[in-house]
């Protein structure tokens, strides 16, 4: 069996009870470097994997006999890995403990409701900028192609007047939000974003 654990945003003392419990219980614990740093205590085997996601679904096939983890940045069916293994091998063979996605983190640190927002993201793809002009509330999980800096462009092209929070390294000691009035400041351009998460919100729509 696999489970799929999403760890929550990246501090330890976010996973819930039912990650922990499902983790100590690991054969087999799958995850990348930096996650799986996360857990030294846990003695079991430990698989550490990039970005092929490939040579992640076969390392899965050949365990599927034993304990899998497989840990997962925030909620693993928020734009994570969830979805290629569900995919992959159905519910008969793998499950899935729900974590505090790095969305649902970033609106809790600005006061910000979820409600009526729009998730998407920018990993691997061009986001849908017209569809998100006309919207109020928006979530955006970034890439380094395009993170804060263009997608304030784009909106700013359009004559949107968003708020714009930029959420970096959230949970972990180099967090840092900001805040941009995207009708006056645009996020400095030539910036090295860490991992982010970009709210957009328009309070007078």
């Amino acid at each position: 069996m696999i489970s799929v654990v999403g760890i929550g945003p990246g501090e330890r003392k976010l996973l819930t009870v039912s990650a922990i419990e499902t983790i100590e219980q690991a054969d087999l614990l799958v995850g990348w470097k930096r996650v799986l740093e996360l857990f030294p205590d846990v003695l079991c085997e430990k698989a550490q994997i990039g970005c092929d996601l490939n040579a992640l679904m076969e390392l899965l096939k050949t365990s599927i006999h034993r304990n899998v983890v497989v840990l997962a940045s925030g909620d693993p069916l928020l734009f994570g890995v969830g979805k290629r293994i569900s995919e992959t091998f159905g519910p008969d063979q793998c499950r899935f403990i729900n974590g505090i996605s790095a969305v649902q983190y970033m609106f809790g640190r600005i006061g910000l409701d979820m409600n009526d927002v729009y998730l998407t993201s920018s990993h691997g793809k061009q986001p849908d900028y017209d569809l998100i002009a006309r919207l109020s509330k928006v979530a955006i999980v970034t890439d380094k192609e395009n993170g804060p800096y263009e997608i304030a462009c784009e909106m700013k092209a359009r004559s949107t007047s968003f708020t714009m929070y930029v959420g970096e390294n959230l949970s972990y000691s180099g967090e840092r939000i900001e805040q941009y009035d995207l009708t006056a400041s645009l996020p400095p351009r030539d910036k090295a974003y860490q991992l982010n998460v970009v709210v957009l919100n328009n309070e007078r729509q």
